[in-house]
């Protein structure tokens, strides 16, 4: 059903580990792009999720950070830690530079890893489809990167559709609310079996980020007047103008949020992370942007469990 796909940085692994045993009751499979070279955080999350019985795609061949141009050590965790883990799969990422001889041996390699194939750019559908014909457990499609044309070649295995729903810009630039995806609800009229997303953070890969002239907190709700499409409300500090205080300028966003929450009629699920949210405001204490980040993320998980099992 949902992937959502997580760049393994440090606090988006914390926000799986947090997740993990919600994501495994609800289902959930988060897919996790490697991109930091110390894998510790890696294992130690994915001991999580097989404690709680739950199943992660791990990227072997990342396209961004510190295993972009190797990703033997991601390879090599997979096989020495989790080769008796059978939800545990091997993600195969098939960007627009990919071999398509280099993807079949990372196939024939992790064939026992119960093997997938994450498309994002690749050109060359037809004869990989052929060649790789009863090997793949699950084909993942980027929605910007492949068209109905090209994920008819892949129909042979179960079929997972990642559509980016946040529209990055800088935070002072945000709207209050937009809309976020509808994909949740129409991925069966897509002819696929599962959904993703890049959460509240975006496709766009960056590093790090410099002074924050603006603080934003992002959560998503459902709009149940609408056929309960996703939304997204972006909560942004009223001070834009001086990269200083970002503890002043989150206690300005928080404000606004407490607010819409406590709202009548709020469409905003009342999740665990909004409940640390409000912890933090009654306190006036300023967790880091990190942490901020990490409590968006847990809502919008928290957020689609809820409605799949309500």
């Amino acid at each position: 059903m949902y992937h959502p796909y997580f760049r393994g940085k440090q606090f988006e692994l914390i926000t799986i580990r947090e997740t993990a045993s919600m994501m495994a009751q609800a289902g959930f499979t988060p897919i996790i792009e490697p991109v930091k070279e110390t894998l510790n955080g890696l294992e130690k999350t994915l001991s999580a999720i097989c404690d709680s019985n739950g199943k992660a795609i791990v990227i072997l061949n990342p396209s961004y950070g510190d295993h972009s141009t190797n990703g033997h050590n991601i390879s090599q965790l997979l096989r020495d830690s989790f080769l008796d883990h059978k939800n545990i799969s091997a993600g195969i990422l098939l960007n627009e530079g990919m071999n398509e001889n280099i993807a079949l041996e990372l196939l024939n390699e992790h064939i026992d890893h119960q093997p997938c194939f994450i498309h994002a750019g690749f050109s060359e559908p037809r004869s990989l489809s052929e060649k790789s014909h009863g090997k793949i457990h699950k084909n993942i499609f980027i929605e910007k990167n492949c068209g109905k044309l090209y994920r008819k070649y892949f129909k042979n295995s179960e079929r997972v559709l990642i559509r980016d729903g946040f529209k990055k810009r800088k935070n002072a630039d945000y709207p209050e609310i937009e809309e976020f995806s509808d994909l949740h609800v129409t991925y069966t009229e897509e002819d696929m079996e599962g959904f993703g997303d890049f959460l509240i953070v975006g496709d766009d890969y960056t590093e790090g980020g410099g002074p924050a002239y603006a603080v934003a907190i992002h959560l998503t709700f459902l709009d149940t007047n609408k056929d309960n499409v996703m939304y997204i409300h972006h909560f942004v500090s009223t001070t834009k103008d001086t990269p200083t205080d970002p503890a002043g300028k989150f206690g300005q966003a928080l404000n606004k949020l407490i607010k819409a929450v406590d709202a009548p009629n709020s469409s905003i699920f009342e999740s665990t992370a909004v409940s640390e949210l409000r912890e933090l405001h009654r306190n006036g204490h300023f967790p880091g942007l990190g942490t901020v980040k990490k409590l968006s993320m847990k809502h919008h998980i928290e957020t689609l469990a809820n409605y799949f099992g309500g």
